[in-house]
C-alpha cells in the first residue's frame, strides 16, 4: 500500500503540472471505489482553478477555492499526468482534464482508493480524527510517550494507528522499529522514554530519506511523473523474511500482527 512517503512523491509529482491550472472537464469511468464519487463531482470542480496541492496523512487534498477534491490511493491506485488522447487503460477510473491540456488521470485496479469532496470550511469525517504528521514538531517523544501509557497493544501497531500518528505503515513502521533497536511484538505501555526517543526519531529519519528518494517502489505504485521510487533497495527488514540482517546476519523471522507482515530482527531488536 502507498505510504506517506509514495503519497508525498505523488503530491511533488503532479504539483507542478496542476497547480494554477483549472479543471476543464471531469471524466468518471468507474465511480464505484472504496467509497461511491460523489454524483455531482464535475458540477463542483469544472471550470475551477487549482489553488493549492496538499496532502494529510495518506490523503491528497487538490484545493480548488470552494472545496477540495480528496484523494486516496488505496492499495494499488496512482495518479499519472498524461496527453490528452493517451489509451484509456482498463483501471483508468477517471480523467481530470486540465486547462494545460493535459490530463490528470487515477487508476486503481482493486478499487480501494476513493475520490471525494470536502467542502471549504468543513472537514471531512475521514480527516477528522486523525493524529499529527509525522514529520512536525507536533509529533514528539514526549508526545508518543502520553499516549503510549497503559497500552497493552504492541507498539507496531500501536505505530500504525492514524489516530496516533498519521502515515506511518507497515514498511516504515518495520524499518523505524528495526533502527530503533526494538522487538514490535513489545507493549507500547512497556516502552521507557529512551526506546520512545529513538523511535520517534528514527521514524522522522526514515521518512524523510525515502521521501527524497521517491518512495518505496511496490508491485503496483509509480510516482505523479510515472517514475517509481528508489528506497526498496535499501529496506532493512520488511520483505527480508529469512534473509539474514544486515547488520548481526541473524535470520531475519516474520510473525503477523494485525494481520500485516512484520519482519525483525531478534538478535537486533531485542
Amino acid at each position: 500500500m502507498p505510504e506517506l512517503p509514495e503519497v508525498e512523491t505523488t503530491r511533488r509529482g503532479i504539483e507542478p503540472h496542476i497547480l494554477h491550472h483549472s479543471v476543464e472537464k471531469v471524466v468518471i469511468r468507474q465511480p464505484k471505489l472504496r467509497w461511491p464519487v460523489p454524483d455531482n463531482l464535475a458540477n463542483l470542480i469544472e471550470h475551477q482553478l487549482i489553488e493549492g496541492v496538499f496532502r494529510r496523512g495518506k490523503y491528497l487534498l487538490i484545493d480548488v477555492g470552494q472545496g477540495v477534491i480528496l484523494i486516496h490511493l488505496g492499495m494499488s491506485g496512482s495518479l499519472r499526468i498524461v496527453e490528452q488522447g493517451t489509451p484509456v487503460a482498463k483501471h483508468d477510473h477517471a480523467d481530470f482534464c486540465l486547462s494545460s491540456g493535459r490530463l490528470m488521470r487515477f487508476t486503481d485496479p482493486r478499487r480501494f482508493g476513493a475520490i471525494l469532496w470536502q467542502a471549504k470550511n468543513e472537514m471531512h469525517p475521514l480527516l477528522a480524527r486523525l493524529g499529527p504528521e509525522p514529520l512536525t514538531e507536533a509529533f514528539n517523544a514526549q508526545f508518543l510517550f502520553l499516549k503510549c501509557q497503559g497500552r497493552t497493544q504492541a507498539i507496531k501497531t500501536f505505530l500504525m494507528d492514524s489516530q496516533v500518528v498519521v502515515g506511518v505503515g507497515n514498511i516504515y513502521a518495520n524499518e523505524a522499529l528495526f533502527a530503533a533497536n526494538i522487538d514490535p511484538q513489545k507493549a507500547a505501555g512497556l516502552l521507557s522514554i529512551q526506546e520512545i526517543e529513538r523511535l520517534t526519531q528514527e521514524v522522522k529519519r526514515i521518512l524523510t530519506y525515502a521521501v527524497e528518494r521517491g518512495g518505496t517502489t511496490l508491485r503496483d505504485f509509480v510516482g505523479g511523473d510515472g517514475k517509481p521510487g528508489y528506497f526498496q533497495q535499501e529496506l532493512y527488514v520488511y520483505g527480508r523474511k529469512g534473509l539474514p540482517c544486515k547488520v548481526c546476519k541473524n535470520i531475519l523471522v516474520e510473525v503477523r500482527m494485525g494481520q500485516r507482515s512484520t519482519v525483525f530482527c531478534k538478535v537486533c531488536q531485542h
